[in-house]
């Protein structure tokens, strides 16, 4: 559902969001987008990847985040990925905008998969640090893994079984350890 009787930038929309309820939203192109419920099988899955993706990086310089936190794409976009993963320092604890995801995940939905698969895959690649876009595909139980090697191309697999090569963090993470047995 869109919410904005007129277009409106990416700064004026985290102020807005700062302001509002428990519901959750995205900024697309100037629009904000009322996010649609959770099914329980969205929430699970969105659980296990973060923790499949934590524990993989255990011990690594990178830090997982579950969904929740901002994705600035532009001056009119921004995303609420499901979980991401990012390098460095922790973020301090009032951060609500990640700049520089290097993993981000999505989670498929009824009413997300057209824009998981088209703007978003579009969006995220936007951003000079984001090397892995993992579509998730709890029906299918399979990942759509969306890699960018170091020349800017972009090579694409659907994994249902095996392992996951996030080259970019340096870490291998089973496929069935995002869905539930």
């Amino acid at each position: 559902m869109n919410l904005t009787p007129k277009p409106m930038t990416a700064d004026a929309y985290l102020a807005w969001l700062e302001e509002q309820p428990t519901w959750r939203y995205e900024l697309v192109d100037g629009q904000i987008i009322a996010m649609n419920p959770q099914r329980a099988e969205h929430i699970v899955v969105k659980r296990l990847t973060a923790n499949a993706l934590e524990a993989a990086l255990k011990g690594k310089p990178f830090h997982v985040l579950g969904d929740g936190m901002c994705v600035r794409i532009d001056d009119k976009t921004v995303f609420e990925p499901d979980a991401l993963v990012y390098g460095g320092d922790e973020l301090s604890g009032d951060t609500t905008v990640m700049t520089a995801p290097i993993v981000v995940v999505e989670v498929l939905s009824p009413g997300t998969k057209t824009v998981d698969t088209t703007r978003k895959l579009e969006g995220y690649f936007k951003l000079a640090r984001v090397r892995h876009y993992l579509i998730v595909d709890p029906k299918a139980r399979a990942v759509v893994h969306h890699a960018r090697d170091a020349t800017g191309a972009i090579a694409t697999k659907v994994c249902d079984a095996g392992d996951l090569d996030l080259t970019a963090v340096d870490v291998r993470v089973p496929v069935a350890q995002f869905f539930a047995s």
